[in-house]
């Protein structure tokens, strides 16, 4: 993996979607040094997410990425904390809202423009798949939201 140290956290998951990484990965990539989880551990954690989870096109791979993130942050343990339970699903949907704010929706495949689930192979990353996919700049949202949320410093 590569990057600039002083890129932002939304640049970092860009460049981190360029090099190959699904969605998911990307987003959280951009935010290791802050989780406590190594990078290996993350990349196979968060790989399953990759595609609207699993290419089905469902909610977005970088939208699941900025609720990991929030989970491993601020994420409750007790199954009876309902207190913890509430103020997180609370983060969620804000942070969904202003995801679906900035780009119309959460789900995949709408902001894909395409259809439903799709096969399990993924597509190669060609010149032509980057050119039709708004994934990177995607990317480059989610992580930004994430940061804004998080208070971290860009950079």
């Amino acid at each position: 993996m590569v990057y600039t140290v002083c890129m932002t956290r939304a640049e970092k998951a860009k460049n981190y979607f360029l090099q190959g990484y699904n969605c998911t990965q990307a987003v959280v990539l951009a935010f290791a040094d802050v989780i406590g989880m190594d990078e290996e551990t993350i990349l196979k954690c968060v790989s399953p997410f990759g595609g609207g989870m699993g290419r089905l096109r469902e909610v977005c791979g970088t939208v699941s990425g900025m609720f990991f993130v929030l989970g491993a942050l601020r994420g409750y343990a007790a199954p009876k904390d309902t207190a913890s339970k509430t103020r997180l699903y609370a983060e969620v949907q804000e942070l969904a809202g202003k995801f679906r704010e900035e780009n119309g929706s959460i789900v995949c495949r709408e902001l894909l423009g395409v259809g439903g689930a799709e096969p399990p192979v993924p597509e190669a990353r060609t010149a032509q798949y980057y050119k039709k996919r708004p994934c990177p700049d995607l990317c480059a949202c989610a992580a930004g939201i994430l940061a804004e949320k998080l208070g971290l410093n860009e950079g």
